[in-house]
């Protein structure tokens, strides 16, 4: 089988100032995309824009994904990932439902928990509860798509006899977490947590950390494998995606590429994380360095390779379409580590 290929959309939100139509860059990247034969279009989820990792932040990601849906057919749609606790599980399910009808049966659940302080605070949570609340999220989620008229007791919901329509729905849930580069500047541990390990043994799918080096997807794939068959399940039996930020740049040489995509990202992301842990963590280099480095990740086993861009602006698609795209999408779907 061929490696599936998807993008995240480059829904910023940017300086209304900057004279650039976004929202029309928007819908051109996403009708571009499925035109040029990407699998797959996916969302970021901030609810607030962390600013010791992020000079911008992103467009609503359910509202941008009912947008994709209306002006495509094939690709199927997904945040990668969605903060399951900073939403209402009810509210959620009746909005995954609708989105689902909408798209004729496209979407994915991309879950995990999240990790900016300020943004649990926000809607009246807090960090420590981020395990605790997914995990009742997700299972109010899927019983209530499942159609069940759900009569739930739990630590943080209470429900009697409350059911979603449409429903039921099948929608799949790919589950986000994992291990990351080592670094003084990272915001999470550079572990496979347990109960992320059980929670995406549970999943159809699994999103590997994009700051994750190839060595730790394996050693996290390698981990996962207990928690998989102690759900009486088989590991073929989970999507396995992994995403990399990415600027693809056409210079000849590997400095000027350097400096163009370290521009780039810094529009984005900003420049409270060194260059180094930028350059150790995503995608750098001429573009025949970019492809090297996917070739190496495609070797652990993913079956999906999502890419996320540093900017809205069309050429940088052309781009990716031109080089990337088609190499990537020859690769063949590797063996998983056993």
């Amino acid at each position: 089988m061929k490696m599936k290929v998807g993008t995240w959309l480059p829904n910023f939100v940017y300086d209304a100032d900057d004279r650039i139509d976004h929202s029309e860059r928007l819908k051109h990247w996403i009708i571009r995309s499925e035109e040029l034969g990407f699998d797959s279009i996916w969302v970021t989820d901030h609810l607030l824009r962390a600013k010791n990792m992020y000079a911008r932040t992103w467009l609503e990601p359910l509202t941008s994904l009912a947008f994709a849906a209306s002006i495509t057919e094939k690709p199927l749609l997904g945040p990668g990932v969605l903060l399951m606790p900073l939403r209402n599980p009810v509210l959620l399910a009746k909005e995954i439902a609708s989105i689902q009808r909408l798209s004729k049966g496209r979407f994915v659940l991309g879950a995990g928990t999240g990790w900016y302080p300020l943004e649990f605070q926000a809607v009246g949570t807090d960090k420590s509860e981020r395990g605790r609340r997914t995990d009742e999220g997700l299972e109010i989620v899927r019983r209530l798509l499942s159609g069940e008229i759900l009569t739930f007791e739990g630590e943080f919901y209470k429900l009697h006899g409350v059911q979603i329509e449409p429903s039921p729905v099948k929608v799949p849930i790919w589950v986000g977490g994992g291990s990351q580069v080592a670094h003084p500047d990272s915001v999470e541990k550079p572990v496979l947590n347990p109960r992320v390990a059980h929670r995406i043994a549970k999943a159809d799918g699994w999103f590997a950390r994009p700051t994750a080096n190839p060595d730790q997807i394996i050693e996290d794939w390698l981990l996962l494998q207990p928690y998989i068959k102690a759900e009486g399940r088989s590991p073929d039996d989970i999507e396995m995606a992994h995403g990399q930020l990415l600027f693809l740049s056409d210079k000849a040489t590997h400095e000027e590429a350097l400096e163009e995509q370290f521009e780039a990202a810094e529009r984005i992301l900003g420049t409270s994380r060194p260059r180094e842990l930028l350059q150790i963590s995503y995608l750098f280099g001429t573009i025949d360095e970019v492809i090297e480095d996917c070739r190496q990740r495609a070797q652990t086993g993913i079956s999906h390779f999502i890419f996320h861009p540093f900017t809205d602006d069309p050429e940088q698609l052309e781009l990716w379409g031109r080089e990337l795209l088609p190499v990537i999408k020859s690769l063949e779907i590797q063996p998983r580590p056993a």
